[in-house]
Formats: structure tokens, sequence, C-alpha cells
């Protein structure tokens, strides 16, 4: 099982000023230990469950670029992109982007979104669930034909949502076929079934064994009713750990649940006070024994 890091959360000693200099040793340090992968969210408040609106929150994908100039071997990814937030063109150049000045190291997360009070507080425009599905749906069909070849596609592109001329990617991406799409959710009749249509991976989220295995059922279903191969997507997932860790053993033997399931990648947050302490941690304690599930 792959092991990732999403830094969910900014409220780090010493404030502001302190913010660039600690979130450069939290990846550095993420990376030297052996995390597969790190990740930013897609937010501009910070959400319910981490903390209150008003503590500090970076842009994700400003951030994306900080990291791959800080690191050269740990795939990047947003946790995921609110779809409404950049139109399509910008989301798959964006993203080509960092594939490129990464080295061939970036992750397209992208999902239909959920935080009307930040869309709101800052002027996005906040559809509704339905029309933002059409739209994820449409910019994932956009994503397909922008990474296809050496430059994209010379088709025209006409959806309910976005119309294209052109769809020239150049430079083209490094990561062949294409920058891995990760679809973010759970959603039985929309999200898994655009995963098991356009996706490389799911993230399902967070659940016990048996609501974990009625969903990567429920996208096994997809995948027959579309011809899709299932085991060509990664199943992911997020992940909890007390803070400080109280029981390794126990939560490890938990992890073996989801591997057994099928779960491939698990991302956990690190802990705010210490964030760089807690990853050395992660890797005298857990990296090795959970990459060996």
């Amino acid at each position: 099982m792959k092991f990732g890091i999403q830094i969910d959360s900014f409220t780090w000693p010493g404030g502001t000023p302190a913010l660039g200099p600690t979130f450069e040793r939290v990846v550095r340090t993420a990376e030297d230990v052996g995390f597969d992968s790190i990740w930013v969210m897609d937010h501009f408040f910070q959400i319910r469950g981490v903390g209150p609106a008003e503590d500090p929150m970076l842009e994700g994908m400003t951030a994306l670029g900080f990291m791959a100039a800080i690191t050269a071997r740990a795939r990047l990814g947003l946790m995921v992109g609110g779809i409404h937030y950049r139109l399509p063109g910008l989301w798959i150049k964006a993203t080509t982007t960092l594939d490129v000045l990464s080295g061939g190291r970036a992750w397209f997360g992208i999902g239909a979104a959920w935080n009307e009070s930040e869309s709101r507080g800052l002027g996005f425009p906040f559809p509704p669930l339905g029309t933002r599905f059409e739209m994820l749906e449409e910019t994932l069909r956009m994503a397909h034909e922008m990474w296809h070849g050496e430059r994209g596609s010379e088709a025209a592109f006409r959806g309910r949502h976005y119309e294209a001329t052109r769809l020239l990617n150049s430079p083209q991406s490094i990561s062949r076929p294409r920058v891995p799409i990760m679809i973010g959710g759970g959603g039985e009749q929309k999200t898994l079934r655009l995963v098991a249509q356009y996706g490389d991976a799911c993230n399902v989220g967070w659940g016990n064994p048996q609501s974990i295995h009625h969903k990567l059922e429920v996208l096994r279903g997809h995948c027959d009713d579309l011809g899709r191969d299932y085991d060509a997507i990664a199943k992911t997932m997020v992940g909890t750990l007390n803070r400080p860790l109280d029981d390794v053993d126990a939560w490890l033997t938990s992890m073996e649940q989801y591997a057994a399931l099928g779960i491939t990648q698990i991302w956990v947050g690190p802990d705010p006070t210490d964030p760089v302490a807690w990853a050395e941690q992660m890797a005298d304690q857990v990296v090795p024994r959970l990459t060996d599930l």
C-alpha cells in the first residue's frame, strides 16, 4: 500500500512569516522519509472538521508549483480540485505545466466540489450539484482530448456548458498516456460512474471496511457496464491517525483490512503542531510497514 501526506492545515508555529519556510520543511521531509505522494486541498477557507474558516489556507495550484520546485521524487496533486474554481482549459493547462516542470509527477485530482460558503464568500458562482457534475464530465472529456497525442486535439468541443475551438496542449504532459486522473468522492450514481468512464483512480474518502467494500463493488459494477478494466483503476482513500500515534500496531492492522479490499493508496494529514516531527515519526513507525501491505 502506498502512503501519501495530505497537508490540510497551516496553523503552524510562527504565523504567516513562517508559513513558507515551514511548508518547505514539511514537504522536503515528507519526500525524504519516503511518502509516495504529497497533496494539498483545493480550498480558499479552512474547512469544517479541520478548523475554523479563518485559519490560514494556501491556494492549491500555486502551492503545488512551489512543491514541484523543492522535490524530485514524490507525486503531487490536489485532494481534490473543485470543478467550478477554474475553467476546463485552465485546469488542464495548469496541471500539464505542473507535470512538465515536475518531470512527470502530477496528478489531476478533480471533483464536483461542495463548499458553498467559501464560493459565496469570494464571489465564485456556485452552480447546483447537477450542473457541477455536468461541468465535471465535460472537463474530463476535454482532459482526455488535450492529453492525447503530441499536442492535444484539433477538433472542436461543444458541450452544454463549455465550447472550445482548438484543444491545443503544447508542451504536452510528460506523464503518458496522460496525467493520471483521480476523481474524488463516493457518489454511487454519478461520481463512481465517472471514475469508471474517465478516471485512473478513485478517492472514496473515509469509511469502515464494510462501506468501502460497498463503494468499490459499485465501482466494479460501473466498470462492467462500461467495459472498463476494474483492476486498472487505483483505489484510494483518506485515513485518520491519532496525534500523537498511540497504537501504531492497531492502526496498521486496520489498514490490512483495507488493503485486502483493494485499496492501494492512503493519505493522512500531519499533526499541525509539529508537522516535521510528525513526518519523521511516520518514517520510523509507519511508512516501511505500510508499504509491505
